[in-house]
């Protein structure tokens, strides 16, 4: 089984871009080469702006889903304070 990380990504215009992977470095370098999705193509140099291990693809879906969710100031607020991340995760475990 593999362990299954969720990211976030900040292109050169300041936009978030949000997903799961087994490979962090691998699906950035993925992005970065045009290779990833398609809404990150043309978008300049890319930064790993997150990252988090969970385990399970499972809850790595559902955590994505719920950041999806979540309005500019709150994807960064969870980038900047392990508290909020850690809360939003529990969220997400709990159902």
């Amino acid at each position: 089984m593999s362990d299954w990380s969720l990211y976030i990504i900040r292109t050169a215009h300041n936009q978030l871009y949000t997903g799961i992977t087994t490979d962090v470095a691998r699906r950035l370098n993925q992005h970065q080469s045009g290779k990833g999705a398609k809404a990150l193509r043309g978008k300049g140099e890319l930064r790993l702006a997150f990252s988090q291990p969970l385990g399970d693809r499972s809850l790595a879906l559902r955590l994505e889903y719920r950041i999806k969710q979540l309005t500019r100031a709150q994807k960064e607020r969870l980038i900047t304070d392990e508290a909020a991340f850690a809360a939003l995760l529990a969220s997400v475990k709990d159902g």
